[in-house]
C-alpha cells in the first residue's frame, strides 16, 4: 500500500467519523441515537467518535512509518464492529427507523462503515510500504 493511498484512506475515515456523527446526530441533538444505545452512543460516545476522526486526520499528516498506528486503528474499528453486530442481534433496526429515520440510518450503516475502514487499516498495517 503506498503512502498516498493510506493518506487518502485516513482522510476519508476522519471525514466519515466527523461528518457521520454530526449529520446523523444532528449535531448531538438526536436523542434517538442516544436512547438506542445509551452506553456506546451517548453524546460523550459520539464525541469520542469525532475525536477518533480527528486522530485519523492527524495521522494523515505524519510522514514517517505509521504501520503500528494502523494496527491500533484496525483494532479500534474491530471493537465498534463487534459492538454494532451485538446491538443488531439484540435490537430492532426496523423499530428504530420507525422512531427516527436518521437514528435508523446511523445504526444501519455505522458498523458496515467501520468494517470497511477496519479492513483498510488492517491492510495498511499488513502491507505498509512507507517509501513508495
Amino acid at each position: 500500500m503506498n503512502t498516498h493511498f493510506v493518506k487518502a484512506g485516513l482522510i476519508a475515515a476522519g471525514l466519515m467519523n466527523i461528518g457521520g456523527v454530526l449529520v446523523f446526530s444532528r449535531a448531538f441533538t438526536n436523542s434517538a441515537i442516544n436512547t438506542a444505545d445509551p452506553v456506546v452512543m451517548s453524546n460523550f460516545g459520539l464525541l469520542m467518535i469525532v475525536v477518533w476522526g480527528l486522530a485519523y486526520l492527524g495521522a494523515a499528516t505524519i510522514r514517517s512509518d505509521i504501520k503500528w498506528l494502523m494496527a491500533a486503528f484496525a483494532f479500534e474499528k474491530l471493537v465498534y464492529v463487534v459492538v454494532w453486530a451485538r446491538w443488531l442481534s439484540e435490537n430492532s433496526l426496523k423499530q428504530l427507523y420507525a422512531n427516527d429515520f436518521f437514528a435508523g440510518a446511523f445504526y444501519g450503516i455505522y458498523g458496515l462503515n467501520d468494517f470497511v475502514f477496519m479492513v483498510f487499516f488492517a491492510c495498511a498495517f499488513l502491507f505498509w510500504r512507507p517509501k513508495e
